[in-house]
């Protein structure tokens, strides 16, 4: 398919706007939480949030199959070369459950393996994070259920000789992302949910995030193109490039990392990574 225009990227932004109004509308004491088969929650909300993502995608891109966390279409297919979009319609359910604002709605189109484009939406906040490749990200002022609002470019920072910040997980924060970490001497940490770090990698105010133990496919695929299109990359742990679309291997990523600054070095990883290349 043609890359995502402005026409388009407005249209899916106010999409997943009205997605975090159907969170929001949802009242706590109606949330249902239930249990996944892999222990995680699943709430009201998430539920809420996938059928209005699920509806506006068949209408604003007819034909595109949609692999979605709350849904068993497109469950076990290896999409390779094709376009296809991944959604995580609550990433940070958990948050959402204890009442931090940092949960996302998370959108990303995915060509030839790769995140092209990606919207990560804040509804509490009010926030969105929205990245192309090869034309740039933004951090949108956008209340849940608008249409759009201001924006203003975002673009990564160099990364300090001393002194990294990183940014970590609120309640998946693992011992090998630990010990990374530690190897690189990044002291000042930002203990946040959800894909929200990486639109703080984005927009300058982290450098690195790392997560070294298994997630999903749809919690990284949106915030990996808005870094990238911000600017920085995101890599397996041996600093091997990132490929998405692997639906018979449960869309699995056994680990990742993500730099604000592409020529970041990797002294002591404890995979012996090289430096991080351009994804």
């Amino acid at each position: 398919m043609a890359p995502i225009d402005d026409a388009l990227l407005a249209d899916l932004s106010a999409l997943v706007s009205r997605a975090g109004r159907a969170i929001l509308e949802v009242a706590r004491s109606a949330l249902a939480v239930a249990e996944k088969a892999d222990r995680s929650p699943v709430t009201a909300a998430d539920r809420a949030a996938q059928n209005v993502i699920l509806d506006g995608l068949a209408r604003l891109l007819p034909g595109v199959p949609v692999v979605s966390e709350e849904s068993e279409a497109n469950a076990g297919r290896r999409f390779g070369d094709e376009t296809f979009v991944l959604v995580d319609p609550l990433d940070g359910t958990r948050e959402f459950v204890a009442g931090i604002d940092e949960y996302t709605v998370n959108v990303a189109l995915v060509s030839g393996g790769r995140p092209t484009a990606g919207l990560v939406f804040l509804p509490a906040r009010g926030v969105l994070y929205r990245g192309r490749a090869g034309v740039g990200a933004e951090r949108v002022a956008v209340p849940a259920g608008a249409a759009d609002g201001p924006a203003v470019a975002i673009r990564t920072r160099p990364c300090p000789a001393a002194g990294l910040v990183a940014a970590v997980s609120r309640s998946h924060l693992d011992p090998r992302s630990e010990q990374f970490l530690a190897a690189r001497g990044a002291g000042q940490r930002i203990a946040c949910g959800s894909a929200v770090k990486f639109g703080l990698l984005a927009e300058g105010a982290a450098d690195v995030y790392p997560r070294l133990a298994p997630t999903r496919e749809w919690d990284v695929a949106a915030g990996h193109a808005v870094l990238a299109a911000a600017g920085g990359v995101v890599v397996r742990p041996d600093g091997s490039p990132l490929a998405y679309g692997d639906g018979p291997g449960g869309f699995l990523v056994p680990g990742f990392v993500a730099w604000g600054d592409p020529a970041a070095t990797a002294p002591g990883c404890p995979e012996g990574a090289p430096a991080p290349v351009r994804a």
